[in-house]
């Protein structure tokens, strides 16, 4: 039998725990609520049949430059690109099923999906090419690829797919938004990029999606392996941040590597038509 004084000593902790863990829920919704009415979509949000996905574009001019956010990321980790290249071409960012402002759907996250997704979505969006795509697989029209720390399998820790994994549910009980675990690796980005991203970060929809696509990781990097490239297809890797996989480029120098090389891709496309 187990002592009075400690059970009442379990249970007492157990108390503390839950109110804890209710506080934490509480305030986890309450500023979620806020950031909602705080942070709206920039851009614009286009029904591709099964969900609505979030794109923003801006700039003017010919090629198109598609930027593919990088892993738990979304449309605004290009804070710094963006920008820069809507100076001298059309750019357009996007949100991922399930990430971002994007609307998740019904079905189970698919890497071999998205190609076809971001496909359907330039499209009905009214954005031609021909593309410049940064970071990711691509269509028939596309002239040039930037790789940015180009992925391999088995390149994500072991430590961050454990966090990644239990994001979803440290972030309902309000503990990644009081830590600021996630939230502080967007420290740097312009704040109109690094608002909204943090606030992502601290949310459940976005990570839990975020997480599932962790979890396929060596099966995207797979598929986007076994892409056929076209014979005269630009590819140029820029290698800005090393081998981690949850990273942003927040450090303007190292956003302007990335800028100059999509920039030259840019211009060596337009000479070529």
């Amino acid at each position: 039998m187990i002592p009075v004084p400690l059970r009442r000593a379990v249970l007492r902790i157990a108390a503390i725990v839950l109110f804890v863990t209710l506080a934490g829920a509480t305030y986890q919704g309450a500023a979620t609520a806020i950031e909602r009415r705080q942070f709206p979509h920039p851009g614009r949000m286009i029904d591709i049949g099964d969900r609505q996905l979030h794109i923003y574009c801006t700039g003017n001019g010919s090629p198109t430059v598609v930027l593919e956010a990088p892993a738990a990321g979304m449309s605004s980790a290009w804070g710094w690109v963006q920008p820069a290249i809507a100076e001298t071409t059309r750019v357009c960012s996007y949100d991922r099923a399930g990430l971002g402002w994007s609307e998740a759907g019904d079905r189970p996250y698919d890497p071999s999906a998205v190609p076809d997704q971001l496909h359907i979505l330039l499209s009905r969006a009214g954005e031609r090419g021909p593309y410049v795509l940064v970071a990711g697989r691509f269509p028939a029209d596309v002239r040039a690829l930037i790789l940015v720390d180009p992925a391999a399998t088995g390149s994500a820790s072991a430590a961050t797919m454990r966090l990644v994994s239990a994001s979803p549910w440290l972030a309902r009980a309000g503990v990644l938004r009081v830590t600021r675990l996630l939230s502080h690796t967007v420290v740097g980005l312009p704040e109109s990029s690094a608002g909204p991203m943090k606030s992502f970060l601290n949310r459940p929809d976005h990570l839990t999606r975020a997480a599932n696509e962790m979890a396929r990781w060596n099966d995207t990097v797979n598929l986007a392996d076994m892409a056929p490239l076209s014979p005269g297809l630009r590819v140029v890797a820029v290698s800005v941040n090393g081998t981690d996989r949850v990273t942003f480029l927040t450090d303007s120098s190292r956003a302007a590597e990335v800028t100059a090389a999509i920039t030259t891709a840019v211009g060596q496309v337009a000479s070529a038509r």
